[in-house]
């Protein structure tokens, strides 16, 4: 499988904890999903779920246990590629006994071509990803044309691309991607409630950052 080069992500060094590490080994073979260029029988995988649902870029997964818990009737496919989020979000599953999480360990740009069918998706959240906020960065900005084709290819007629940011110029760079793409239509919602505020997003806020919840359905 050739990978492609992406640069809409960054690594943070490799500080992570002993915790993290260890149960990031001993759990990512229980609720893990290995990486492949097989596509996913997500039925299988959940196969009591009514929705599925892909998590992209869930930071320490504090969000993604509390929807999954919350949520017990849906599959949540979470795939991230930070190390310790991965070993939190693992033992988050464990300690809490959370059966509707899987997680995968690559980019979502290979995971989605690769690994998931077309129109398998019911929803596809992306809360916070890295807004770039330097000129020069922001063709590392994951939410562009090319990606929102790869979301659509993916997502049921009627599924839902939802959004979170705390840095008010990059919502608006994104409302401008969508407003060129002619396969999703919606745009700025209040926050839901299925969507909730985690520590992050509270520092954000404490620091008086605007947050900007987008919601796009797929035509």
């Amino acid at each position: 499988m050739e990978r492609p080069s992406i640069r809409s992500y960054s690594i943070r060094g490799t500080r992570i904890t002993q915790a993290q590490r260890d149960a990031k080994s001993a759990l990512q073979e229980v609720h893990g999903v290995p990486v492949t260029n097989k596509l996913l029988d997500l039925k299988t995988l959940f196969p009591a779920a009514e929705k599925i649902i892909m998590e992209i870029g869930f930071g320490m997964g504090e969000a993604t246990a509390i929807m999954a818990l919350n949520s017990p009737q849906n599959g949540y496919l979470a795939v991230d590629l930070h190390p310790p989020g991965i070993g939190k979000l693992l033992a988050r599953i464990q300690e809490q006994e959370i059966s509707n999480i899987k997680v995968i360990e690559d980019d979502v740009h290979v995971v989605l071509p690769y690994m998931i069918h077309d129109r398998a998706l019911d929803a596809v959240h992306l809360y916070f990803p890295d807004p770039w906020p330097k000129s020069k960065h922001h063709k590392r900005r994951i939410v562009t044309p090319a990606f929102l084709q790869l979301i659509a290819a993916k997502l049921k007629p009627g599924g839902y691309f939802h959004l979170a940011t705390d840095w008010f110029p990059y919502a608006q760079a994104m409302q401008l991607v969508f407003s060129t793409s002619d396969q999703f239509n919606g745009g700025v919602i209040a926050k839901p409630d299925w969507r909730p505020v985690t520590r992050f997003e509270g520092q954000g806020i404490d620091k008086d950052h605007r947050v900007t919840d987008l919601l796009y359905f797929r035509n």
